[in-house]
């Protein structure tokens, strides 16, 4: 893999994992990630933010997901950055932002 367009996320999953199968015999999984950050503001107050992330697998990689990545579960990802974009049903362009996962760890345990 490339580092010019390497992403590496440790987070939990918001949902449970989407599977599509493909008529070739491929399967793509999608599920949505929660990465957290911790600060404290310029009054002395802590605060949390939290970013989410679209996380889509193929294959191998997405199989595993779905056998063992259910909601709530903290895993590490390794992957790359894509977009796409598409027209809504009103003709509005749409453009959506993944990652593409290469590899997981699976981590502790549920939050």
């Amino acid at each position: 893999m490339s580092l010019r367009n390497k992403v590496t996320l440790i987070g939990y999953t918001g949902k449970e994992v989407e599977m599509i199968n493909f008529d070739s015999g491929n399967v793509k999984a999608s599920v949505s990630l929660a990465t957290s950050d911790h600060y404290t503001n310029a009054k002395g107050e802590k605060v949390e933010e939290t970013q989410w992330h679209n996380l889509i697998a193929f294959g191998k990689v997405a199989e595993i997901l779905q056998k063992y990545v259910p909601k709530g579960k903290e895993i590490a990802i390794e992957g790359k950055l894509t977009y796409r974009s598409y027209d809504d049903k009103d003709g509005v362009k749409r453009y959506i932002t993944e990652i593409r996962v290469d590899e997981i760890l699976l981590l502790g345990g549920n939050k």
